[in-house]
């Protein structure tokens, strides 16, 4: 069925294929490349407008003010803590010595790092804190890798700031 000419015939087609991409990809790229930003016969190419943002310096980075967040846990609003527990329910439960995936969070606010009992805690955890803070919570809550890194939980971080309170916060109230 296939004979010499044929393979011969297939072979000529898929390198004909190949010199047409790389030529098309070449030509895209010489005709594309001054909008990119490269330089063009050694000159930095012209930007074609700006636009005024009324900004003085747009390098400088603005930095955000510090937010308290003892004041923001005082305020912490605990029916919405209790709101965003629901998506912590998978992985650790709240009654006292019922540990899942996550070890049991009841009582977590003021207790000792890795000290709930028949839980096997990663050590890089035990290593980066000795006690459960309201201030150790936020910053383990907003990024748990960057906070212990190394550590078993799998979970991304929460980033608004008053989120964490109120979470807190309603962690704090369940063991009164």
């Amino acid at each position: 069925m296939f004979d010499t000419m044929t393979m011969t015939k297939i072979v000529g087609a898929f390198c004909s294929m190949l010199l047409v991409f790389l030529l098309g990809s070449w030509a895209a790229e010489s005709l594309y490349s001054i909008e990119a930003g490269e330089e063009v016969h050694g000159e930095e190419p012209e930007q074609a407008y700006t636009i005024d943002t009324g900004e003085e310096n747009s390098e400088q980075a603005v930095e955000e003010p510090a937010v308290d967040f003892g004041a923001l846990l005082a305020a912490a609003d605990i029916s919405k803590g209790e709101n965003l527990f629901r998506g912590c329910k998978s992985c650790h439960k709240v009654a006292p010595g019922e540990n899942s995936t996550g070890p049991t969070l009841y009582g977590v606010v003021g207790r000792a790092v890795g000290s709930v009992p028949g839980f096997n805690y990663s050590g890089k955890l035990v290593a980066v804190a000795d006690t459960w803070t309201p201030d150790a919570l936020q910053k383990f809550l907003e990024d748990p890798k960057a906070f212990a890194p190394g550590t078993k939980m799998s979970y991304r971080g929460m980033s608004d700031i008053e989120d964490r309170a109120n979470l807190i916060g309603w962690l704090d109230s369940l063991d009164n």
